[in-house]
């Protein structure tokens, strides 16, 4: 089974989004980014079609925008 990608920037409201993800769906199904720590990674969520953070890719490659923390723009700095 392919992992989702929990794609956040380490914000309150994208911990508490991750701590629920890892619960829901179990750690060893999602691959989680810190954009904030891993910039390299912005553009790669850019193309799948994240918009905001904190977003969930599923494995099926439908994006999941969960709780509005803040828009790429915003991460990007």
């Amino acid at each position: 089974m392919k992992k989702s990608i929990f794609y956040h920037a380490g914000c309150p409201v994208c911990i508490s989004a991750e701590h629920d993800i890892v619960e829901l769906i179990g750690a060893d199904n999602v691959e989680i980014i810190h954009l904030g720590e891993n910039n390299s990674k912005i553009a790669e969520a850019e193309k799948v079609g994240v918009k905001s953070v904190p977003a969930l890719l599923t494995p099926k490659g439908n994006v999941l925008h969960l709780n509005f923390g803040a828009s790429m723009e915003a991460v990007k700095g």
